[in-house]
């Protein structure tokens, strides 16, 4: 078999509050491969979003290590791009055009005419082309991500992390959004890491999904995923499956449904 893209190999991660140390996920181990659709699925205070941002550079694990393509994570880089759920993660005083080859250009991957080229190209596929020159502030919620979605398309990473990218959207949209970001993933087969609470997103995005225990977030199991909410041979949903293995403890908080 060929080596993991992303090899995560038992990551503690804590960070510090005011009043004390929190450990945020406690030996956690799990692999991701070129072209997958992988979803860190579990509840508020699990650390998927600690998690995402050690891959991203941004924390460094207190016990283990992730690798990169075999190398040691150690700070940010342009071969991982992180797209948040927060609308205002565009800068504001650029264009939507501007917005895309900004990476392109700081990073100085292309310059001028080729990254304005090269963001089209990508705007394109988001279905924004028309939009290339409107500012942030005219666009709506479902907009504005899928420029933040083409910006990290457009730096061709080794892998893209969303944190839960359409949770402030409404149901109708965020269905569009789901629809969207499979046609991308079907047109270019790009690899994420994807952050999510809900259980149905999971289902729908991911072909395969890590399931984390409540604080402090530890690997309870693995559940591949076809993009349907199946039935096993007991009849029983993947949905109910994964429901009842994330919480066998009937004390512990729900999960999203919706």
């Amino acid at each position: 078999m060929a080596a993991p893209l992303l090899d995560v190999q038992g990551v503690t991660l804590r960070y510090k509050t005011s009043e004390h140390v929190v450990t945020a996920t406690h030996r956690v181990s799990f692999s991701v491969n070129r072209g997958d659709r992988y979803v860190l699925l579990g509840p508020s205070g699990c650390g998927k979003s600690t998690l995402l941002k050690a891959v991203g550079g941004y924390l460094a694990p207190a016990e283990g290590r992730l690798l990169l393509k075999g190398a040691p994570i150690s700070r940010p880089g342009a071969d991982r791009v992180m797209v948040f759920q927060e609308f205002d993660q565009l800068l504001p005083w650029k264009t939507v055009r501007h917005n895309v080859s900004f990476g392109l250009e700081a990073s100085g991957k292309l310059k001028g005419a080729a990254a304005h080229a090269h963001a089209l190209h990508y705007l394109r596929k988001v279905g924004l082309e028309k939009f290339a020159d409107s500012y942030p502030h005219t666009l709506s919620g479902g907009m504005k991500q899928r420029v933040a979605i083409a910006r990290g398309m457009a730096m061709e990473p080794d892998i893209i992390l969303m944190d839960e990218p359409f949770a402030a959207l409404d149901a109708l949209t965020r269905r569009t959004m789901q629809d969207e970001l499979l046609q991308l993933w079907h047109d270019t087969h790009f690899t994420v890491l994807f952050v999510t609470h809900s259980i149905p997103e999971a289902i729908r995005l991911g072909n395969r999904i890590l399931l984390l225990s409540p604080h402090p977030g530890q690997v309870i199991a693995e559940i591949a995923s076809n993009g349907q909410d199946e039935p096993d041979a007991d009849g029983k949903l993947l949905s109910t499956r994964i429901h009842e293995t994330l919480f066998a403890d009937a004390s512990q908080p729900e999960l999203t449904h919706a």
